[in-house]
């Protein structure tokens, strides 16, 4: 466990959650620029099925090709520029094709249509493929990067490689998805998620589950953050009953049957790992003062098929710790859009924000 220390940081000025210039810096120099988390591998069960990602004004198709690998282009036709996929979420059968004149390429990203096209003097279909955006698997989970070229992921992710496979990720499948529409800006989402100084006046059930100060931390500078949270019940689960709903996941054993792990991973994903089950939040900032968030709870098949299985507990119990984070949340942003807002301290329990802060300036950097 990590002695905690805030280094006599202070919040961010007001700006950094209310401007349209620093939100617009965001999605140019983080959001366009890192590896975002885009779905699971679940999410694309067969060949040519498919679902899009969306990060500000550009959308992404993720599928499976022919051979069943992993792709992701630009959802634009190289005609018109075109919008070619509109349903979020689908099958394909062997080819993309644009609605407007019919341009339609393999699930490869390659051209191999273009109706009339024969008629333009040195048109070469192999110069028309699709935008393609890099892709990445980790723990059963696709991320994605726009930027060319991106980071090496087993670079930029090297803290997290192989951190968790005691919890067979790779194999968990979502029983359950809600999505929120928070009026609060997407740091304030990641800032709340990294610290329990609030847990016993705003979160009283989750504080009697795992009290607000047993945590510690074992990553504590850059952009993975987090550590574990041991619960005051050993064998139990965060759980409306306190108890688990499932067998623990994969090799959980020891001491980490006690314990709940959560982290941030920068720029949009929250990932908390129970014993017998795994919650992944997904962050997309829509305004400087309104963020979309994906929450997906994550069982092993082999609970889920037995006839007493029953998430509703696991479930139950996070939408109403959610709904109680988003709530403030938005209080947080109005009173941080308000004149007479300044940066005030923070305590020593809040030393994960402080670094969340400090990886948060680093990844935008002088572009103010």
């Amino acid at each position: 466990m990590s002695t905690r220390t805030a280094r006599g940081a202070m919040t961010l000025p007001g700006r950094y959650y209310t401007d349209e210039t620093v939100f617009h810096a965001e999605i140019e120099r983080i959001f366009l620029q890192r590896w975002l988390y885009a779905g699971r591998l679940s999410q694309l069960p067969a060949n040519g099925s498919y679902f899009l990602y969306t990060v500000d004004k550009e959308n992404v198709i993720v599928l499976r090709d022919e051979q069943g690998a992993v792709r992701a282009f630009y959802n634009v036709c190289r005609h018109r520029g075109t919008r070619m996929c509109s349903e979020p979420e689908g099958q394909f059968s062997h080819s993309i094709q644009c609605p407007y004149h019919a341009w339609t390429y393999s699930l490869d990203g390659s051209l191999i249509g273009a109706p009339n096209m024969h008629e333009v003097i040195d048109f070469d279909k192999a110069q028309y493929s699709l935008h393609n955006v890099s892709t990445a698997i980790w723990e059963g989970c696709i991320f994605i990067n726009p930027s060319l070229p991106p980071a090496h992921f087993t670079e930029a992710f090297a803290p997290l490689i192989n951190k968790f496979t005691q919890w067979h990720m790779p194999e968990l499948v979502a029983v359950h998805r809600l999505e929120y529409d928070v009026r609060a800006n997407w740091k304030l989402i990641f800032q709340n998620y990294s610290e329990c100084y609030h847990c016993p006046g705003l979160h009283p059930a989750l504080n009697q589950l795992t009290p607000y100060r047993n945590s510690g931390n074992d990553l504590m500078e850059g952009p993975f953050l987090g550590g574990p949270m041991r619960m005051a019940r050993d064998g139990g689960s965060m759980t409306i009953s306190g108890r688990v709903c499932a067998a623990p996941l994969g090799e959980v054993s020891g001491e980490d049957r006690n314990r709940v792990y959560y982290y941030t991973i920068f720029p949009n994903m929250l990932l908390s790992l129970h014993p017998d089950y795994a919650l992944i939040h997904q962050i997309h900032p829509q305004s400087p003062d309104r963020s979309r968030i994906v929450c997906e709870w994550l069982f092993h098949p082999d609970a889920i098929a037995k006839t007493d299985f029953d998430p509703s507990g696991a479930i139950e119990f996070w939408n109403m710790t959610n709904l109680q984070d988003w709530h403030v949340s938005e209080l947080s942003q109005q009173g941080i859009s308000s004149r007479v807002y300044a940066p005030g301290p923070y305590a020593e329990l809040e030393s994960m924000v402080a670094a969340f802060d400090r990886e948060y300036l680093r990844a935008l950097g002088n572009h103010l």
